[in-house]
């Protein structure tokens, strides 16, 4: 089993990535394996609702977004991490999932999903919000933890002594662990996933 956890934020070894690194020290401890994947500082497009990804599977624009999905076969899990900025996540990371969900959203069925945030003071629980519409617009199971995911610290070092939010972080990958192995066990034993209907399209027209 494997897990994705995605840095939304320019800064790659600051405050959401010491978030991400307390989840992903207690996967790996208990056998999970994990990859963090860093978005970088360049700019990142949005969807420009240009429908090629309907027509190839593929976004039009040619870059991690596509890289990422051809290789979601491979995680179980996916966890988002983002500062806060105008008590939301990084336009920089949404421009990111809202182009990855919607031309691959459909193979994100059954994976869990979690979403962490980290803020120097305060907006955190509405960009926590946020993120986790990506999972429950999408079949995903959402893991949750004794708190919000939230982490507090405007660097590092301030982080790592946010104690709770660090002990947070902790319970977040605990669960995640529980219910992946859950997950398998069920397999194992020929638990079938799902079957969906197909969706129903309703506008709201006059």
């Amino acid at each position: 089993m494997k897990a994705l956890l995605i840095n939304g934020s320019p800064n790659q070894l600051g405050c959401t990535y010491t978030a991400l690194s307390e989840v992903e020290r207690i996967l790996n401890e208990n056998g999970i394996q994990s990859e963090i994947l860093y978005l970088g500082k360049m700019p990142v497009a949005g969807c420009i609702a240009c429908g090629t990804c309907e027509r190839t599977g593929r976004c039009a624009f040619d870059d991690l977004v596509n890289q990422v999905a051809g290789r979601l076969d491979e995680f179980d899990a996916i966890v988002v991490g983002s500062p806060v900025y105008y008590a939301g996540p990084s336009g920089q990371l949404t421009a990111f999932l809202d182009r990855l969900f919607y031309s691959a959203g459909g193979r994100m069925a059954g994976k869990l999903g979690a979403s962490v945030v980290s803020c120097r003071r305060g907006g955190a629980t509405t960009a926590f919000d946020r993120l986790n519409k990506y999972f429950t617009i999408s079949n995903m199971p959402v893991v949750s933890s004794q708190y919000w995911n939230q982490v507090h610290g405007n660097e590092p070092g301030e982080v790592e002594q946010d104690l709770e939010g660090l002990q947070t972080m902790r319970t977040l990958a605990l669960n995640m662990v529980w219910l992946l192995k859950c997950i398998e066990a069920g397999r194992k034993c020929g638990v079938p996933a799902p079957e969906y209907e197909p969706n129903e399209w309703t506008n709201f027209i006059r």
